[in-house]
């Protein structure tokens, strides 16, 4: 993962630059209006205004197989829109040739506000982030040239691409700004927990919901923050006391402090993004709370957040506040976002 994190640079750097015209949002176009209980995005509307055409053109390339190196896996193969774009029922995807992982897919929602991408912060930009899985020899060992040189040998593609970058031919910029026009574009932000804090029609919230709302605010805000639900940071939660299978962001910054350290997903949709945890350990959501509750494990990395006086690990719950947390996380929900044919593959 280091080259991907640290070395490069030239992309990266291509992908930041201004267009010399620079297009206005398209209202009605997914992802071009922010939701106003959202903090400030960190990939800004006008650093790649997202158009009708290059949304369609992103999203035409995440469901394309083409991306990988036999044609048989697309982005959308591991990332489903009826479960917030995780990987339903698979605690790690099979890639090219059935090759397995060693980490679960993670949702795709909210990327705009994402500072950095993947279980370890592997991508430091939207933009560069599907390079992470087109060129991963278990997920759909690719080349970017190679997909590039497929592209090119697409004459509707060649078309597409000149109506959206008025330039021939297609080049990894261009690629990577059209992905990122679809993957800016997955924004969930119309919960019933959503119509709730912002006061509109349908988001009345129960006694039990609003208790579990309360202890979230309470036991869990720490590292599920704002309305996104996270802070971006990775933390030691807990799962192991050894990290010779996967060492998390310590593979990316090789510091011996970041060992077991995994970044900390949004609650977001999370009623619908089973298994859980890095590796999809957990199969249900009342299972990661007993982990909370009683089932972690001493390390040197261990959050100190999870540190309780007296010696205990975790964050203690009761029953009650158990069942209170499973109601409010359902209100997370966006049927919306799961269910938007603009989302959908086209056939």
């Amino acid at each position: 993962m280091l080259p991907l994190a640290f070395g490069l640079g030239a992309v990266l750097t291509a992908g930041c630059q201004p267009d010399a015209d620079v297009a206005v949002p398209e209202v009605g176009v997914p992802g071009a209006v922010l939701p106003s209980n959202f903090p400030a995005p960190v990939y800004a509307l006008d650093q790649n205004p997202p158009t009708k055409e290059g949304f369609e053109l992103g999203r035409t390339l995440f469901y394309d197989p083409r991306l990988s190196r036999d044609g048989t896996i697309s982005c959308g193969s591991c990332h489903q829109q009826f479960v917030a774009f995780a990987h339903a029922g698979h605690d790690l995807s099979h890639g090219i040739d059935g090759r397995m992982g060693t980490r679960n897919a993670p949702a795709l929602q909210n990327l705009r506000w994402g500072r950095t991408f993947l279980w370890d912060g592997g991508s430091n930009h939207l933009e560069t982030m599907p390079l992470a899985p087109i060129t991963n020899p278990v997920e759909m060992d690719e080349t970017v040239d190679n997909v590039v040189s497929k592209l090119n040998a697409d004459p509707d593609y060649r078309r597409r691409f000149q109506v959206v970058f008025d330039k021939q031919p297609i080049d990894s910029y261009q690629l990577l700004k059209a992905l990122a026009q679809f993957t800016a574009a997955l924004t969930s932000a119309n919960s019933r927990y959503d119509h709730y804090v912002r006061q509109e029609t349908g988001g009345t919230l129960s006694a039990p919901e609003l208790r579990g709302r309360a202890l979230v605010a309470q036991k869990c805000a720490a590292c599920h923050a704002t309305d996104l639900f996270t802070d971006e940071s990775y933390r030691n939660n807990g799962l192991s006391r050894s990290f010779a299978v996967d060492s998390g962001r310590a593979h990316i910054t090789q510091l011996a402090a970041d060992r077991g350290k995994f970044k900390v997903p949004s609650l977001r949709n999370v009623a619908l993004t089973a298994p859980y945890m890095h590796d999809g350990r957990f199969p249900t959501l009342p299972q990661v709370l007993d982990h909370y509750d009683h089932g972690m494990l001493d390390s040197p990395t261990l959050d100190p957040a999870f540190r309780q006086p007296g010696g205990q690990l975790g964050i203690p719950l009761t029953a009650q506040e158990k069942s209170d947390l499973l109601a409010f996380l359902n209100t997370l929900t966006d049927e919306a976002f799961i269910t938007d044919k603009r989302l959908a593959e086209r056939q």
